[in-house]
């Protein structure tokens, strides 16, 4: 397995040009131009942490609803960056900047990676494009896909210093580029240091003829520029931290991660185009495949990838109270084997073909999330046009009617209330909250009980957690007097309240969504 393929660059084509690499990345920025606030699910909680982190002092969000603490830990990638940024941008242009600059240096790292490997880019490389807008992201996991993407960029120069034999200007670089990534996400660092070792693994072989024992040691002595962030880690676990870590081996959740890796809109599509990706990675590891279609794998790539699956096959699902920790990294185990295979054919149209048909796949992706991110942006501002009626500083309680979990496309709505924050510097319930790997936490105690995530999810009965409340239930108990307003986002008209004298409908937004003000209810002693 892994048998060195000729070290032949593959031959040269219109997908090899400077210009290539540069195209991808720049119309992978297409899909986030128009809208106002990236649709990704997670993205606005975030944004309101942002706001909070930003507030001035004196603000109500840092004197009665939340409170922001720094502290040294791996996931703070857009929580520094946006300080500077909202101070030339503002804070919602900031944020769009920032998410918009992820697939085009996903995809540049990917491509760098496999230029450094192949002496020059493969036909098949343009395949990896999709993976610039893979599961993670469009889940919003921000700083979690910027560190990938700078892991990525940070591997290829690794590669190249590597090639150049400039190991100690290596050594000393990597010691700050390390506990940079680290900062940004700490999983990031993590499969950067992998992807390093794996590397470091096969030149100790093929390029100075070590032994196997040999290569193990040397490339854990050359990955060591890469270690000081885990006495970084050491610190942060010794803090107040109470994530846990658990749900090892759910190897149907893995296998629905792995397929869901491409999941955005279109089910059959993404999951064909998985599919066909994840059977060419087997065939490259395998070396198998017909002699004029087939593939190989590079071997740098090749183990590089087996290590990565080795590491999902063995993380939980959530770790230190991050739930979906093997879910990030799935699609970046299949990525790393895309860009590592190289057909074995050198007849430049079959090579032609290929390039032409995964840029055709990449450009249908592109296309597709530009229509459906600007039907979800639409819809969303739609929803927020609520905010025109509510009170800066207000309190509101915020309600969002979602689909089951299962459905393969998320309306992209959970974290939608948060943006009261961001805009009316409001508290709104659905901030998460964790002792130690949050910076902020919730401090206005008559909201208790209805203040965090997942206060705000509103699911159907048949797909509902046990003890998860119904739009009704929250409607009926949630205490008034803590709150000014009643949001409910995306809400059927069967589910408004009717008759209640405490709320006055004051907006609706049609068929879906209305904002009630809270009325005639005694003040909080």
């Amino acid at each position: 397995m892994f048998r060195s393929t000729p070290p032949v660059t593959p031959p040269p084509g219109w997908w090899t040009q400077p210009w290539y690499i540069a195209f991808l990345a720049l119309i992978a920025i297409v899909p986030l131009i128009q809208p106002q606030v990236p649709p990704l699910v997670d993205l606005m909680g975030h944004m309101g942490r942002y706001r909070v982190e930003l507030a001035d002092p004196g603000s109500p969000l840092l004197t009665e609803y939340f409170s922001f603490r720094w502290a040294l830990m791996g996931n703070l990638g857009v929580d520094l960056l946006i300080i500077p940024m909202s101070k030339i941008f503002g804070l919602e242009l900031g944020v769009k900047l920032i998410v918009m600059a992820v697939p085009p240096l996903t995809l540049t790292g990917l491509l760098l990676i496999a230029r450094e490997v192949h002496g020059r880019l493969p036909a098949t490389a343009g395949l990896v494009a999709p993976f610039a807008y893979c599961w993670p992201f469009q889940w919003g996991f921000i700083n979690y896909v910027l560190g990938m993407a700078l892991a990525l960029n940070a591997f290829a120069l690794w590669l190249y210093l590597a090639r150049m034999g400039r190991i100690r200007l290596r050594a000393a670089l990597f010691l700050p580029i390390g506990g940079v990534i680290w900062l940004c996400h700490g999983f990031a660092w993590g499969v950067l240091g992998l992807l390093a070792f794996s590397a470091e693994i096969v030149r100790m072989r093929d390029v100075e003829g070590r032994g196997f024992g040999a290569s193990l040691w040397r490339g854990v002595l050359h990955c060591l520029p890469l270690a000081p962030p885990m006495l970084l880690m050491i610190l942060w676990r010794s803090g107040d931290v109470q994530g846990e870590t658990l749900d090892w081996f759910n190897w149907k959740a893995k296998y629905v991660y792995l397929v869901s890796s491409l999941r955005t809109h279109w089910m059959e599509f993404d999951i064909i185009l998985v599919g066909v990706l994840i059977l060419l990675v087997l065939f490259g590891i395998g070396s198998i495949g017909w002699r004029q279609i087939g593939v190989n794998m590079r071997r740098t790539l090749g183990v590089a990838c087996l290590v990565l699956i080795i590491a999902y096959i063995l993380m939980p699902r959530i770790v230190i109270g991050s739930a979906y920790a093997d879910m990030r990294l799935a699609p970046y185990v299949i990525a790393i084997g895309v860009i590592g295979l190289v057909p074995r054919t050198t007849n430049r149209i079959a090579l032609g073909t290929i390039a032409a048909i995964a840029l055709l796949v990449f450009g249908v992706r592109v296309w597709q999330s530009t229509d459906r991110f600007a039907g979800f942006a639409d819809f969303q501002e739609g929803q927020l046009a609520a905010l025109d009626h509510v009170d800066r500083h207000a309190r509101v309680f915020a309600l969002v009617e979602l689909p089951c979990l299962s459905r393969w496309e998320s309306p992209r709505l959970e974290h939608l209330g948060a943006m009261a924050i961001v805009r009316r510097e409001a508290f709104v319930n659905g901030q998460w909250t964790m002792p130690g790997a949050q910076l902020l936490s919730i401090e206005y105690a008559p909201a208790k009980g209805y203040a965090e995530d997942p206060t705000q999810v509103m699911r159907p009965r048949r797909c509902r957690a046990p003890r998860a409340r119904s739009i009704e239930s929250s409607v009926a108990l949630f205490p008034r007097a803590a709150f000014d307003y009643l949001w409910l986002i995306n809400a059927s008209r069967d589910h408004w309240p009717i008759n209640d004298p405490t709320l006055k409908l004051i907006w609706n937004g049609g068929e879906r969504g209305a904002l009630y003000k809270i009325e005639n209810v005694d003040p909080i002693p």
